[in-house]
């Protein structure tokens, strides 16, 4: 067992090495309160990480009808008992004082308490008000990646069949969707075809924008903990900032911003020229070989390096890395996801593995990441872009098979275009024809692109908006109606990762005041509403947690996300099982596509794929022409510049990204005190190059302006590439006195003040990795570091002093991009 006594300055805490091929050893992390000792723990209770998508398993310590602590889960095979700082520590934001316990109504221009029958009327009121005077498309659903999956699904009915409308999405969107399109374009279905099994059996791992030291902590234990071991794997790192995963790469390519494409087009130009391509997959599984290596022909490492800004010798060592592989694993994170040509990047890394036949067997994996704990289950519940089940909008079957398991006609169900992707939302809410807007669980206001322009959509007058969310979020702080909202811990669900692991989260203690589960409030909703099905009955006929878990099982019985197989009673013996999980599969499914590509017939599939450039999608005539007999696709993509490029106004490009210490915008692990103390504000990095040619120094207060907005923040130097701008997304402005925001013109705290409102054209995630932007010294340090974390990717270059992370072990300094340490343990002991 392994406590908890420095996870924030050794975040991945100690090693268990092993080899290839063998089991990952367990170590059970555990952090209890001060002053709790372990024999005052009354009784321990089963749940799952809300704040990464691993899907970390970890029991929840009660005393005196309080969380005080939480320790790893051992016997589950997605983290053998490990936990990273979030985990350790976020449960703490729970009992915050500033929780919202009671409703809040807006009265006179002020947010007044009020109860729930007051609340929930008004909601009510408003929603058949606007569907007499403007029908289903004047209300839309904006929720979350963070609820569980009967919450999902309820919201999904009440939205789709009981308004009948196309607008419901989630923030998923702006972190995943791109993985569910890339998945669709390719497979003709959502699912990860891998397992994170697969990296105990893996010979070469690359990771394509993807900082899992960061993101997935505790995979990142596990790759620590092989490369430690016999037979360790080699890493190729695709990633413009020097992260951990950099330092302990054999290859480590930094690209210019937006170029993706050409990079990973040239991995697939060596593959093929080299012929280490295996024929036999691909004419047994694959349709487009043909296309793509006319596609990759002239796609010559050199000809990538000028684009990409990155030697075409290392290049071909990637190449050469990944072609070469026995057992290869690919991840594929927000670099590729928020970046230009999103979906036509993460398309080619899922060739790359159909070219070479890496796929469906142990070490052959593909992960098309999430960057949040239940995005999985928005997509597969339908409370996003797609209708529940991975059913294909376009087609007629799948619509009316939906409409049978609720009891609807099928012209309830909208489906004439496809559903409502939530950048549109904020549009059509700015135009005018979506007049109320329902907020569950995020928060946009700090969340979204080009933050002025949200807000000044927010606070229209004719636009009625209800959020539900724990705190008086930034969002929150603009609606009409705030519904307080129980969370983890306090409510009982159920909440699948990125590897497809199912995990049940038991509640373990009462809300707050008067917090209600978000399922209580959507069937609330769905009560006042009266919404019926076709023979009069009520549309939602569930009526807790456990009901409404078998009313999906219902839903998803004979589609690619099978959860038949499961109960609520399984869920707690076994610890994680991965779907599709039926009766010929009772124990779950490590991998998919073991024999063939099962759901891309044109029958089956979710998806007749789009355009990679345009995002038009496809009819069904031409994908059966294309692929009549329901084979992979291999899509090629031809590189396109990005759509703002720096200038001399705007010399930098900017990107903006995570830290290992924070979740999202700090709702809740800025009320961790570990958490906030390792991070407490905002910061800038730079590269060393730039910053000596711009007369900037470590610790100064500086500017970031863009086309859209600025925000301010201390200067930290690192090993970034030149020319590369890095701000974290997490700090608005809840806890910095001024609540709603900068005014018109004010430089902000909040990185999306200078992100651009644009997106990939296919997945409809917004590119936050594309902006540029001006750096302007606003005034000097005084000689204290900027608040940046030591430990990280955003470790100070060689020789730039800066403070010991919070939790008393000093600063690693790190050497220049150019002469990462390979040595397992720098940087993490």
């Amino acid at each position: 067992m392994e406590e908890a006594t420095d996870r924030i300055a050794r975040p991945w805490g100690g090693r268990t090495p092993y080899g290839g091929h063998e089991t990952w050893p367990a170590r059970v992390d555990t952090f209890l309160a001060e002053g709790v000792a372990p024999d005052a723990v009354e009784r321990w209770v089963q749940s799952a990480s809300i704040l990464h998508s691993d899907g970390d398993a970890m029991d929840i310590a009660v005393a005196d009808g309080r969380v005080v602590g939480v320790r790893g889960r051992d016997v589950d095979r997605v983290n053998r008992g490990r936990l990273g700082p979030k985990d350790l520590f976020g449960w703490q934001a729970n009992a915050s004082r500033d929780r919202l316990t009671r409703p809040l109504v807006r009265r006179g221009g002020r947010l007044v308490e009020t109860d729930w029958d007051t609340a929930m009327d008004l909601v009510a009121a408003r929603s058949r008000e606007l569907l007499e005077e403007r029908g289903p498309g004047s209300i839309g659903f904006y929720t979350s990646g963070q609820l569980f999956l009967e919450e999902y699904y309820t919201l999904a009915v009440l939205a789709r069949a009981g308004i009948g409308t196309p607008h419901l999405d989630g923030n998923t969107r702006l972190c995943t969707s791109t993985a569910a399109e890339a998945l669709k374009e390719t497979f003709g279905c959502d699912g990860q075809p891998g397992s994170y099994d697969d990296f105990d059996h893996a010979d070469v791992i690359a990771l394509f924008g993807h900082n899992i030291a960061e993101t997935q902590p505790v995979q990142w234990m596990r790759l620590l903990d092989r490369l430690e071991g016999a037979d360790p794997p080699r890493l190729l790192c695709v990633d413009p900032r020097p992260t951990q995963v950099a330092r302990h790469a054999s290859v480590h390519l930094a690209p210019r911003g937006g170029t993706n494409v050409a990079l990973l087009n040239a991995l697939l130009h060596e593959t093929i020229r080299h012929d280490r391509v295996d024929r036999d997959f691909i004419a047994a599984h694959t349709v487009g070989f043909e296309e793509l290596a006319e596609r990759v022909a002239d796609c010559t490492p050199r000809w990538a390096a000028d684009i990409c800004d990155v030697p075409a010798a290392r290049i071909e060592e990637a190449a050469e890395l990944v072609g070469t592989a026995d057992a290869l694993v690919s991840t594929v994170l927000q670099g590729v996801y928020q970046s230009h040509q999103a979906t036509a990047a993460a398309v080619q890394v899922n060739n790359l593995h159909l070219i070479r036949g890496m796929l469906g067997r142990p070490g052959a994996g593909l992960l098309q990441m999430n960057g949040q704990p239940t995005a999985q289950n928005t997509r597969e519940c339908g409370a996003d872009g797609d209708l529940p089940g991975f059913r294909n909008w376009q087609n007629d079957s799948h619509v009316a098979d939906l409409a049978k398991v609720w009891n609807v006609e099928p012209e309830r169900i909208p489906h004439y275009a496809p559903p409502t992707h939530a950048m549109q939302m904020y549009r059509y809410a700015e135009q005018g024809s979506i007049r109320m807007l329902w907020i569950s669980g995020t928060n946009p206001a700090v969340s979204l692109p080009e933050l002025s322009r949200v807000r000044s959509i927010l606070t229209q007058d004719r636009l009625f908006t209800v959020v539900q969310d724990l705190f008086l979020t930034e969002t929150a702080q603009l609606a009409d109606v705030v519904l307080p909202a129980a969370t983890w811990g306090e409510k009982t669900g159920v909440l699948t990762n990125a590897d497809r692991t199912v995990h049940l989260s038991r509640k373990a203690v009462e809300p707050p005041g008067e917090a209600r589960p978000d399922l209580d409030i959507f069937l609330d909703y769905a009560r006042r509403m009266d919404f019926r099905d076709k023979d009069g009955g009520p549309l939602v006929t569930w009526h807790d947690p456990e009901s409404a878990f078998r009313a999906w099982q219902r839903c998803s019985a004979g589609r690619p996300c099978d959860y038949t197989g499961l109960s609520y009673a399984k869920l707690h013996d076994t610890s994680g099982i991965q779907w599709p999980c039926t009766a010929d599969a009772p124990e779950g499914t490590p991998r998919l596509y073991t024999d063939g590509i099962a759901w891309a017939h044109p029958d089956l599939c979710e998806s007749y794929g789009k355009d990679l450039e345009t995002g038009a999608s496809q009819e069904v005539v031409e994908y059966r022409s294309l692929n009549p007999d329901g084979k992979a696709m291999l899509k090629a993509a031809a590189y396109l510049p990005p759509h703002e490029e720096p200038d001399e106004e705007y010399p930098f490009q900017l990107t903006t990204g995570r830290t290992i210490y924070h979740f999202h915008t700090r709702t809740k692990t800025g009320r961790a005190p570990q958490l906030r103390d390792a991070v407490p504000d905002v910061w800038v990095e730079v590269s060393a190059v730039d910053a000596e040619r711009l007369g900037l120094a470590e610790g100064d207060l500086v500017e970031v302006a863009g086309r859209r907005g600025a925000l301010r923040g201390r200067l930290r130097v690192t090993g970034i590439r030149p020319g590369l701008l890095f701000v974290p997304f997490h700090y608005g402005y809840w806890d910095t006195g001024n609540e709603s925001g900068p005014g018109p013109g004010t430089p902000g705290r909040a990185a999306n003040e200078t992100t651009i409102t644009d997106w990939d054209p296919a997945s409809k995630q917004p590119l936050f990795k594309t902006a540029t932007a001006a750096l302007t010294l606003v005034e000097r340090g005084d000689g204290s570091p900027s608040p940046a974390p030591t430990t990280t990717a955003s470790a100070p270059a060689e020789g730039v002093a800066a403070r010991p992370t919070a939790g008393g072990e000093a600063a690693r300094t790190t050497q220049s991009p150019a002469r990462f340490p390979h040595d397992p343990e720098e940087g993490v002991r």
